[in-house]
């Protein structure tokens, strides 16, 4: 299953490079970011780092989304977090009408929130509520099926598979192209029962220091129900970003 979601992730990342990179309309915005916290005292230590990379490509009608993101962190020598997670969607008309259309692929694995791995992809429909140079806010829900192998706090391991309900909020707002303020956060219960949910925070403050590099804070919320598992992660470091 490892292997077969690892080569569908991939081959969705090599189209749209490809695609990418034999069509001149295309835009691309390619981002880096590396963000930590490293603490020591006399008889405590403790460091995460989180790196992410993004890369995205828009035409008039489609956008490709690509992205994955590493989370690794230990306390007092003892491993805490070693988290991965990759993710590849595409949007139809959100750059033409306010209703659009979007579909994804989405793996993760988890230390942390005790996931062995976890496989999501669906469909569904997005809305933009407001869309300037400044200001952009969007709602999107949909379905999506998801197969995972979890580690159950009371049964242990967990092979299951359901259909979610995937409500997610994407916003982003700046201020004299300086300070920019954006976060893309999901919810996402379970079509069987509502107590089995997954919550997924991600928001990122970022100053630019000049037009490819800025210092950032970000914060991290994850929360799983049926491991009973949750993690919160704020950390600062840099974003190293490019549009071309």
């Amino acid at each position: 299953m490892l292997k077969k979601t690892s080569l569908i992730i991939i081959s969705i990342l090599c189209c749209v490079w490809s695609f990418g990179q034999f069509n001149d309309s295309v835009h691309h915005h390619f981002s880096f970011t590396s963000t930590g916290v490293f603490n020591k005292t006399k008889d405590q230590q403790s460091f995460v780092f989180n790196n992410s990379v993004g890369y995205e490509v828009n035409k008039k009608r489609i956008a490709y989304n690509t992205g994955a993101s590493w989370i690794y962190g230990t306390q007092n020598k003892q491993l805490s977090n070693n988290d991965f997670s990759a993710a590849a969607n595409v949007d139809y008309l959100k750059d033409i009408q306010r209703l659009y259309y979007w579909a994804l692929v989405n793996y993760d694995n988890s230390y942390s929130l005790k996931i062995n791995y976890r496989f999501q992809s669906g469909v569904g429909v997005g809305y933009s509520i407001g869309k300037k140079p400044n200001f952009e806010l969007g709602l999107s829900d949909g379905f999506v099926f998801e197969t995972s192998d979890l580690t159950d706090p009371d049964l242990g391991k967990d092979v299951y598979q359901t259909v979610r309900n995937s409500f997610r909020v994407k916003y982003r707002w700046s201020y004299n192209k300086t300070f920019s303020l954006e976060g893309t956060n999901f919810y996402q219960p379970s079509v069987v029962s509502f107590n089995d949910f997954i919550l997924k925070l991600n928001n990122k403050l970022s100053v630019k220091l000049n037009k490819w590099l800025s210092v950032n804070a970000t914060m991290s919320y994850n929360k799983i129900s049926r491991t009973n598992r949750e993690n919160l992660l704020l950390t600062y470091g840099i974003t190293v970003e490019n549009y071309y």
